[in-house]
């Protein structure tokens, strides 16, 4: 059975894996299934946002959950203003716009409340008092219950603990992407704020399916060749468990994380990212291990 985790001081438990709702795709059938087959086998948080297919996504999970909804978590984000017929979207953490979003979200996803709310981004140059406000009138009115934001700046997510009521923050963060660890995930953690983990697979870098992936790929600052030597080394270490596993654990390991968020594209996918959950944590040598022979990477922008 998947544990269940608390995101900061809310009242929201969370399974520790939840469902990165973005690569679902656009086939609606297939999507659905994905979805009911995430509930059934006990995933009960499903991250999607209004800008995934613009707003296609959302209107796909909330299709999925209709006879499901009071018992799943739903969370989606906004902040990324979009109009049907054009291509783009532009950047907008506005009140007015957070509030008139909001009913669109609710009515794509069929529901009357959106248990976490994200801020899809956000700059130092927003309006933040402005953004706060529109958040917390939304759980005011009941709208929402708690929300969050959706960064990897810290500076910003600096600001957001300091001045804002958010629960959670959502970011990227896997053995290839430790950039959290330099200080976010201990000061998060000391402020009872929950990280979401996106990205904890690394685009598939981080599973036994590493060899077909990095074919010239890089990483952050991972090359070629670094990929190319660290991740047979990674796998030779963990000979006996499957790299899904040994990743998808290191994202979890950090008493901060309540959940990583991997996407599924495929219905195997999605059982076998559950299966590589329930095969165990690491110990506290393993996940030392890969902290002393993978690279320590820290933010290089959008520091104090």
């Amino acid at each position: 059975m998947l544990r269940k985790n608390r995101i900061g001081q809310s009242s929201l438990f969370v399974s520790e894996i939840g469902l990165g709702c973005m690569s679902l795709g656009t086939d609606e059938k297939k999507a659905v299934d994905i979805v009911k087959k995430a509930i059934d086998i006990g995933i009960n948080y499903l991250d999607t946002a209004d800008l995934y297919d613009f707003g296609l996504n959302e209107a796909i999970v909330g299709n999925a959950i209709r006879e499901n909804r009071d018992n799943v978590i739903l969370a989606t984000k906004v902040g990324n203003r979009f109009e049907e017929g054009k291509s783009g979207w532009d950047w907008d953490p506005s009140k007015s716009y957070i509030k008139s979003a909001v009913k669109k979200s609710l009515h794509r996803m069929q529901t009357d409340y959106i248990d976490l709310y994200q801020l899809h981004g956000g700059t130092l140059e927003d309006n933040l008092e402005e953004t706060i406000e529109a958040f917390d009138e939304l759980v005011d009115e009941g709208v929402i219950r708690y929300y969050g934001i959706s960064s990897i700046r810290p500076n910003v997510i600096k600001e957001y603990v300091q001045k804002s009521n958010i629960v959670s923050v959502m970011m990227q963060y896997s053995i290839l992407d430790r950039r959290p660890e330099e200080q976010i995930l201990d000061l998060l953690y000391d402020h009872h704020i929950s990280v979401i983990a996106r990205g904890p697979l690394a685009k598939g870098l981080l599973t036994d399916k590493f060899t077909e992936k990095i074919n010239g790929s890089t990483y952050l600052d991972y090359t070629t060749d670094d990929l190319t030597t660290f991740l047979p080394k990674l796998k030779n270490h963990f000979e006996n468990k499957s790299l899904n596993n040994v990743s998808l654990r290191y994202s979890l390991h950090h008493p901060a994380v309540a959940a990583v968020i991997p996407g599924a594209s495929s219905m195997n996918q999605l059982l076998e990212n559950v299966e590589q959950v329930l095969a165990g944590p690491l110990t506290d040598e393993e996940y030392l291990w890969i902290q002393s022979n993978s690279k320590e990477n820290v933010y290089s922008s959008h520091r104090d």
